[in-house]
């Protein structure tokens, strides 16, 4: 789920179709360097692949069961939560989830107000069998307020693991480009404070070259890698959207973020196909994003 950000729905650029790594090597001479790895060839398995469900929001509005039911047909075995239940316990989504073959194996929330609500929302991801919970958005121009959401999260990630739970953060961009002062970002904040030990990354890929673009680097795709390889915290999952040549999100293969880099370089528990303003609709987002990471190799 993708906050703070708010780009114009649009038709497709005939400039930003199946450019992939071909148009990053226009912008970015170090892109078209890289030589292919021999071992190219390998598939992401079917059992990692997930949505995020802010994807098909207006479908959700429309008919729930209806979405999850053309999810499930396209071939997803798991997707991420967002938007809450729809009318149901967490038991009644799992037994509705469990119907139609799908497992919500992650979810966004955000920061809890207080303990009785965190207890809540371990107790619910451990009915739905969740593996993960992930804080979808944080914003301030505060380094005080970053430290103590860093705190906090650190508490929760604690009370998490002890159920048997995975606590991570989920990036936009604007972790990379605030200044707090000094030239320190909230992501120099947020990679230091928060504990390794307890807290996973769940890296927006768009996001995070977006952050690299916006810093004005030359290759925002080495930059992302270079901020997968540098947090002490584990990446553990990836949200997989696309970017056009005007900075607006893709459906998957249509823009210009080349993936295989990325993915030969850093594998993940989940590759979770999002796009936040979907190019045509939202089903053929989610089925061009499935057919996308069951087809690339690398």
């Amino acid at each position: 789920m993708c906050y703070g950000y708010g780009p114009s729905r649009r038709s497709l650029l005939a400039g930003g179709l199946g450019l992939g790594a071909a148009a990053l090597a226009t912008a970015s001479p170090a892109a078209a360097a890289t030589p292919h790895p021999a071992h190219w060839g390998e598939r992401i398995p079917s059992n990692q692949i997930s949505i995020q469900l802010w994807t098909v929001r207006d479908d959700l509005a429309q008919n729930y069961d209806a979405t999850l039911a053309y999810l499930a047909e396209i071939g997803y075995p798991k997707v991420e939560l967002a938007l809450g239940y729809f009318g149901r316990t967490a038991a009644q989504l799992r037994a509705f989830l469990d119907g139609l073959g799908i497992r919500s194996t992650s979810s966004h929330d955000g920061i809890s107000p207080d303990d009785a609500a965190l207890e809540t929302k371990i107790a619910n991801a451990l009915t739905l069998g969740q593996s993960y919970i992930v804080v979808p958005y944080l914003n301030s121009t505060s380094e005080d307020e970053w430290k103590a959401w860093a705190e906090r999260m650190n508490v929760e990630a604690a009370a998490a693991r002890k159920a048997g739970l995975r606590y991570g953060y989920h990036n936009h961009a604007h972790e990379f480009t605030i200044d707090l002062g000094g030239g320190k970002t909230p992501w120099d904040v947020l990679t230091s404070e928060l504990d390794p030990r307890l807290v996973h990354l769940e890296i927006d890929i768009y996001w995070a070259v977006t952050g690299g673009v916006g810093r004005g680097v030359a290759d925002p795709v080495r930059f992302t890698l270079d901020v997968i390889r540098k947090a002490p915290q584990r990446v553990l999952q990836f949200h997989v959207k696309d970017r056009h040549l005007d900075g607006d999100m893709a459906d998957l293969g249509t823009g210009t973020i080349d993936f295989r880099r990325i993915f030969d370089r850093h594998r993940v528990k989940e590759y979770i196909v999002e796009n936040d303003t979907p190019d045509v609709t939202p089903r053929q987002t989610a089925e061009v994003g499935y057919r996308y990471l069951r087809k690339v190799r690398f």
